[in-house]
Order: C-alpha cells, then structure tokens, then sequence
C-alpha cells in the first residue's frame, strides 16, 4: 500500500487540491443563496427570460 501511495502522491495531491476547489466554489454558492443573491451577476431587465428566473412569489 504504501508504494501505491508513493508511486501515485502527484496524482492524489492533485485530486486534493481539486476538491478543494469545488468544495469552496459549492460553500460560496450555498452562502451566496442565504444571502438572496442572483447566480447570474448580471442585469436581468433587457433579458427576454428575466419572468422565468426571477419570477413574482405568490405567497
């Protein structure tokens, strides 16, 4: 096991350092949600779909 592990320790950084990434690109985005802000990050007016992302609540 250990010579796997010796002969594949770029492989496994890499994945690492991958993962990471992800996870802090997934924190900001669950963050960003609570805050109530958009995931476009761009003006919705001029848009022809802007009624169906950000549709009126009915509640």
């Amino acid at each position: 096991m250990l010579n796997w592990l010796m002969a594949n320790w770029a492989t496994i950084l890499v994945l690492l350092v991958v993962l990471a990434v992800i996870a802090g690109v997934i924190a900001i985005m669950v963050k960003d949600k609570k805050q109530g802000k958009s995931s476009c990050g761009c003006s919705c007016g001029n848009c022809p779909m802007s009624g169906k992302c950000h549709g009126k609540n009915d509640k």
